[in-house]
C-alpha cells in the first residue's frame, strides 16, 4: 500500500518503524514546538541561528545548498503529495543525526505560517558568513544594503542577487532580523545560496578598499543615470533605506553616484525594485550582454 493511501496513524507508524529512536511524538508544549514559537517571536536568544523553513520547495533549497537541518516537524495528516514523504526520507537517510517530531494537525498549524506547507517544517541553521569567507573574482559585483528596514525588501533583493549572479549581499547598519520565516519566504530560499554577511561600516569599507572595489552609491541627487555607468571591474553598489537613505559614513568615502530617472510624480522606486533594475544593468554589462550608446 502506498504512503498516501494510509491514514495518518498508519503514516506515523510507518515513519516510526523506519527510523525508530530518531522519531518522537510532540505535543503542544513540547520543547521543539515552543522553540519554533520563540524563534518566530524573537522572544529568546537564538545562538544557533535556527530558522523555520516550510514546505517541499524551501526545504529542498536548503538541502541542495547543504544547510544544516537540525529538526523536522512532521504532520502526516497534511502530507498530500509523494514529494513530501520522499523528501523526508531523503533527509533522514542522508543525516543519521536528524530528528523528526510527529505532531497533530492542530499543533502543526500552531507553528506553520503556510497554507501549502505539505506537512513538513525544517529547523535549519542559517548560514553565518564573514567578509573574509567571500570569494570574489576580478569582475565581482556585490550589493550593500545600508539600514534597510523592511524584511520583505531585503528578501526580494537577495532573490534578485541570485538571479543576477551577485557575489554577495552585505548588510550594514542592520535594522532587520534575517532568521525569520518571512525572510526565507520573500527570498524564495535564495538566502541559502547567496552569501550574506552582516558587518559594521568600518569593517566593510576596509574590506572593499583592500579588495579594490569601486563604491557606487544610489542617490536621487546624483547627476549620472544608472545606465550611463560602465560597472567595470570589482563594483560594490550601496542601497539605502527608503526612509533615511544611505548613512553619512558612505558619503565620506571615495565613491561614484548613480540614480534611476523618474518621469512621474514619485521621486523614487521601492528599494527592492530599484536594486533589481540596477543589478540587472550591471550584470548584463559585465557579461557583455548589453551595450548602450548614449
Amino acid at each position: 500500500m502506498k504512503f498516501l493511501d494510509l491514514d495518518f496513524e498508519e503514516r506515523n507508524q510507518y515513519i516510526k518503524n523506519k527510523y525508530g529512536r530518531r522519531v518522537f511524538f510532540a505535543g503542544n508544549k513540547h520543547g521543539v514546538i515552543t522553540l519554533v514559537e520563540h524563534i518566530k517571536k524573537n522572544s529568546k536568544p537564538n545562538p544557533e541561528l535556527l530558522v523555520p523553513v516550510e514546505g517541499v520547495w524551501g526545504i529542498q533549497f536548503a538541502y541542495k545548498y547543504q544547510v544544516k537541518i537540525k529538526y523536522m516537524i512532521v504532520c502526516t495528516e497534511e502530507m498530500n503529495s509523494n514529494e513530501s514523504i520522499m523528501l523526508l526520507e531523503t533527509l533522514m537517510d542522508d543525516d543519521s543525526e536528524l530528528r523528526a517530531y510527529l505532531v497533530s494537525k492542530k499543533v502543526f498549524n500552531k507553528v506553520s505560517e503556510k497554507a501549502n506547507s505539505a506537512g513538513i517544517l525544517a529547523l535549519c541553521k542559517f548560514p553565518k558568513r564573514d567578509l573574509e569567507d567571500l570569494n570574489v573574482d576580478k569582475n565581482a559585483l556585490v550589493v550593500i544594503l545600508d539600514g534597510l528596514e523592511i524584511l520583505g525588501n531585503v528578501g526580494t533583493i537577495v532573490r534578485s542577487a541570485d538571479g543576477t549572479d551577485v557575489s554577495a549581499v552585505i548588510i550594514t547598519n542592520k535594522k532587520t532580523r534575517l532568521i525569520h520565516p518571512k525572510f526565507i519566504k520573500s527570498s524564495q530560499g535564495s538566502c541559502f545560496k547567496v552569501p550574506i554577511v552582516e558587518a559594521d561600516f568600518k569593517d566593510v569599507h576596509q574590506w572593499l578598499v583592500k579588495n579594490d572595489f569601486r563604491i557606487i552609491l544610489t542617490d536621487t541627487r546624483s547627476s549620472l543615470n544608472y545606465y550611463e555607468e560602465s560597472y567595470e571591474g570589482r563594483v560594490a553598489i550601496v542601497m539605502g533605506s527608503e526612509r533615511y537613505g544611505i548613512s553619512k559614513d558612505w558619503y565620506d568615502t571615495d565613491y561614484a553616484g548613480i540614480k534611476i530617472p523618474m518621469f512621474g510624480d514619485c521621486d523614487s522606486l521601492n528599494v527592492g525594485i530599484a536594486t533589481t533594475v540596477i543589478l540587472y544593468e550591471a550584470t548584463l554589462k559585465k557579461k557583455k550582454m548589453l551595450t548602450r550608446f548614449i
